[in-house]
């Protein structure tokens, strides 16, 4: 299951990144930015270069922009992936069930917030731990980015509004099984889903782009649209 795809790209990780600021949030050192007092939130779950990079930062403060308050926990506790590590070594250590048992915690303190509404977005690594917070009721709409690992099984356990954003040459999700998520939830009525592949695009795409590449940043923005009025449409909807 483990492709070069995942690593193409590897961003530079900055600490300073971003306008928002690092503080512990329900346990995890966690990147925040928007505005403390909003009532709809969004948990973003990063790959396996963590929340340190700043392409990623930069989406998370797009978002908050949109009058989200937006919380990015390190999922990895200090240990992202880097590029000397053994992936396979590195996945054992950071599997995305233990992502999912923290990021619960994570929705009960923004409830406690005062929080109202909560979207989740996955990336890579991240999708597997947004896939299964889409099986509860706990949050209001999931989008899944160039998913790793999630399954039809998983696809068929969804219970949440779900979006999922695919790349044409994808080895790890390729477009034929993302067409497989898309008929299980075409149907499931019960399920609001949007699912889309993006011609000419590779795994890792929305947020391992270069920003000196017009296109690939051209790409990259256009997901992030489409990520912003699925959260716009159900989380915003009151």
């Amino acid at each position: 299951m483990a492709s070069p795809q995942c690593v193409q790209n590897a961003p530079t990780l900055s600490a300073s990144s971003g306008v928002g600021f690092v503080q512990e949030f329900a346990g995890l050192n966690t990147y925040i930015t928007g505005s403390l007092d909003s009532k709809f939130a969004i948990l973003l779950v990063s790959d396996i270069f963590g929340y340190k990079a700043p392409n990623f930062r930069k989406l998370a403060d797009k978002v908050a922009a949109a009058g989200y308050l937006v919380v990015v926990p390190d999922f990895f506790y200090g240990d992202p992936f880097e590029m000397h590590k053994n992936r396979t070594d590195w996945r054992a250590a950071h599997g995305t069930d233990k992502g999912f048992e923290d990021a619960k915690p994570v929705i009960s303190a923004l409830k406690s917030k005062g929080v109202s509404a909560i979207g989740a977005a996955g990336f890579c690594w991240g999708a597997k731990v947004v896939v299964e917070l889409a099986k509860s009721d706990e949050i209001q709409a999931v989008v899944m980015l160039h998913p790793s690992r999630v399954t039809v099984d998983d696809i068929r356990a969804v219970k949440t509004p779900i979006s999922l954003l695919g790349a044409e040459f994808d080895q790890i999700s390729p477009p034929e099984l993302v067409k497989q998520f898309e008929e299980i939830l075409a149907v499931k009525p019960e399920v609001s889903s949007f699912v889309k592949i993006f011609p000419g695009v590779v795994h890792g795409w929305t947020v391992r782009y270069d920003i000196a590449d017009q296109l690939a940043v051209k790409n990259a923005e256009e997901a992030h649209v489409d990520m912003l009025n699925w959260f716009t449409k159900h989380v915003k909807r009151g």
